[in-house]
Order: structure tokens, then sequence, then C-alpha cells
């Protein structure tokens, strides 16, 4: 036991790329996804302070296609307030999940760690990493899943597997079926030991003989190249699907909540399991108030030191509220993001909505949905610098950066 208490851990984050992101146009327009506010931190903040807890960590990794500088403000104030150091990695050309890994083999074991996790930017769950890591030393395998149990009806968007009751030992994986296996799934969050690299090259070596052995006619000699590269190794189909069944793989299964942050509905309900968890483990962060002083606080909400709210407004639930936002007298703001600059003035209402960088929402104005997270108009969504004049009514719309609504809108998206 010693021993493992001596052991380097390394942590990997995968946070895809630009073109990655379309599902959460508008609000990718102006900021990579990873950095977006999520319960008032960026969203790979959450995984970032998941893996802080994690004894004798080494070195926080972020692999993706963003351009560099547009990481560097951010990696550089994580790494300070964490006292971790934390490295953005730039994917020269997609490698594939399982590929990228492999991509940057040499720096990720440069403290020779005992284990790597990999997790994906884009996954909101309570990151149970300690437990893991010790169902993953019980194991003796070469990596453990995070896995949790979901609706028969919603397995198939996922990766569906199936598990040994008894010993956890994944026996059986398949990405995304198209008829129901289980209704087990892959949470995205991995611990492995350095073996895993030797999986991958496997799978690459193999990739590459084949190609060099099989017989290619003249026809499609002509044909332009459509086969994988051999260096392109996808961790899903590549890794978990041949390795299960074989005392390789484990599962751990999770009991807390889990989401996966596609579009902007998902980070506004994503934002809510963050602040109820903030209840729990660092109450501190969450604004109070009884309408005396302060605004009326329902809930759980976060506000910015530097936002300005008016006593007479009543805030949440599930409301965060981003850097020098003004909210007026008398407004209501109910499961709904404000992003940094926004103004809301008297006795509007925004009520299922993310409303973005530097907006104004005039005086009795409405910004409104059902609140139906995974629908594309489920959530009201204002881009940048959006200007809501005064009593207009916004329902169940996507506004584009830059636009004035002086009259209302409903089921629209607004170009």
């Amino acid at each position: 036991m010693g021993s493992s208490m001596e052991e380097k851990v390394v942590a990997v984050i995968m946070v895809g790329g630009p073109t990655k992101g379309t599902r959460f146009r508008p609000l990718s327009l102006n900021i990579p996804k990873p950095l977006f506010p999520i319960a008032g931190q960026p969203m790979v903040h959450h995984p970032i302070s998941a893996c802080k807890r994690i004894p004798n960590l080494a070195q926080i990794y972020l692999v993706g296609f963003y351009e560099e500088r547009e990481f560097a403000l951010y990696v550089s104030a994580i790494s300070n307030e964490l006292k971790v150091p934390v490295r953005y990695l730039r994917e020269d050309k997609p490698h594939g999940s399982a590929g990228g890994l492999y991509h940057f083999r040499d720096l990720i074991m440069e403290d020779s760690p005992s284990h790597i996790f990999l997790l994906n930017c884009d996954v909101c769950c309570s990151f149970p990493l300690l437990e893991m890591l010790e169902a993953h030393r019980a194991y003796g395998g070469i990596g453990t899943l995070l896995v949790i149990k979901v609706s028969p009806e919603s397995a198939s968007q996922f990766g569906e597997l199936v598990a040994d009751p008894v010993t956890n030992e994944l026996l059986h994986y398949t990405e995304k079926p198209e008829t129901f296996v289980s209704d087990r799934i892959n949470c995205g969050v991995y611990v492995f030991t350095p073996e895993i690299f030797n999986a991958i090259r496997d799978v690459s070596t193999q990739r590459q003989d084949r190609a060099t052995l099989r017989r290619v006619s003249s026809f499609e000699a002509l044909q332009p190249a459509t086969r994988i590269p051999a260096d392109f190794v996808r961790l899903d189909q590549d890794i978990l699907t041949p390795l299960a069944g074989k005392k390789q793989l484990y599962t751990y299964e999770t009991r807390d909540f889990w989401e996966q942050i596609k579009s902007p509905g998902m980070s506004l309900r994503c934002s809510g399991l963050y602040l109820s968890q903030f209840r729990l483990t660092s109450p501190q962060v969450l604004a109070s108030g009884d309408g005396a002083n302060s605004a009326i606080v329902i809930g759980d909400v976060y506000i910015h030191p530097s936002a300005k709210v008016h006593p007479t407004a009543k805030i949440g639930p599930n409301v965060s509220i981003s850097a020098n936002a003004r909210v007026g007298p008398g407004v209501r703001l109910i499961s709904c993001i404000i992003l940094d600059d926004v103004e809301i003035m008297e006795n509007a209402v925004v009520t299922n909505a993310i409303v973005g960088w530097k907006s104004s929402i005039g005086r009795w104005s409405r910004v409104q949905a059902e609140g139906v997270y995974n629908s594309k108009l489920g959530v009201t969504i204002l881009g940048d610098s959006v200007a809501v004049e005064d009593e207009v009514v916004v329902t169940s719309s996507i506004v584009l950066p830059n636009k004035t609504l002086n009259v209302s809108v409903q089921d629209e998206i607004i170009l």
C-alpha cells in the first residue's frame, strides 16, 4: 500500500476542436466550447478540478485542435490557481481518441506515471476518480471505464456494454448499436495503466500490415484513398470492442449524475447539476440572500463577485451570473446562464435561457422557453451582443450575435 501512494498519476482531457463544437453554436462562435462557463466556471474546469483531488498528480494535459493561443491564458491561470501543471497539446491532424493519446505518449510518460486518466471535456458528472483508481488497482487490468445505467430508450445514443455482474469485467462493447444491447453505457471517463500504449500501437501496426499485404486492383489504385490511416485509432471501436472479454478491461459504475454537453440546452441542464453538487462539495461558492439587503435567492445560484444584482431582484433556482453582469430592480431569473457584461433592466423575466455576452434585455421584457434541454428550441439562446428592447417577448428561439429585437418572436432561429 505504501508503494502505491508514491506512484505518480497523469490526466489527459480531450477538448476537441472548432469543427467539433458546431452543435454548440452560436455560443461557440465567441469562445472555444471547453471554455464556455457552466455553473460559473469554464466547462473544462470541472474535470480539471476533479483531477486535482487525485494524490500524486504530476501533470494535466489538455489535448485538442484549437490554436494554442486560445487556451494560453486559461492554462496559465488554472495552473496557478490549482498549483498543478496544466499543459495544452495541439494535435496537428485528427488521430482519433486513442490515437491522440498515443501521439503524445512520450510527453505523457515523462513523469513515469503508473496510471493515466483519460477524460472527455464535454462530460458532466461527479468524476469519482479516486474510487475508480482504487477499483482499477483491485481489478488488475489495463483499463477501467466509468459506466452508468440509463433508460433502454436512450442507451443507443452511446456506447453500450455488458459487464460481468460479479467481477465487473467488460465482456462486450458496441458503439451506438442499432439494436438494444444493454442499459449500461460508457461515460467517457477512463483510467489506464501505460500498457494501453501497447494496445494502441498493436492496432496501428496491424492496420499498416494489412494495408501493405492487401492487393490493390489497377482501378482501386486510381481512386482517392478511403482507408483509415494507420495512426488514426478510435478508443471505442478499435480498443474497447476487441479487448472486451479478454480480462483486460473492467467497469466502475457510478450511481451519481451523468450527462453529455453536446448542445447549449444541455449546458444549462449541466450548470444546474454542478450547482447542486456545489451545495455538497463547496457551498461557499453559492449565493444566498433574503431580500433584506440583497436579492432573494432561491435554490442553487452562482453570482460572480463583480456582478451587480439589485436587492429587489429574485434569483433562482439554477441560475449562474457571470462577471460584470447588471441585474435591475424587480428582475426575475429562473434556470438561466447570464454571461459577462449582460444588462437586464427592471422587471424583466428570464427563464430557461442563456443570455450571451454584452447582451441587454429591456424593461418588462421576457426571454423564455419550456426548458426541454435536449430539444433544439427547448432553451432560448441569445448570442453575443443581442439587444432585446422594452416589452418584447422572446420565446423558444435562437438569436445569432449582434441582432436587435424590437418585436416579439416565438419558435424562431434569427440569423
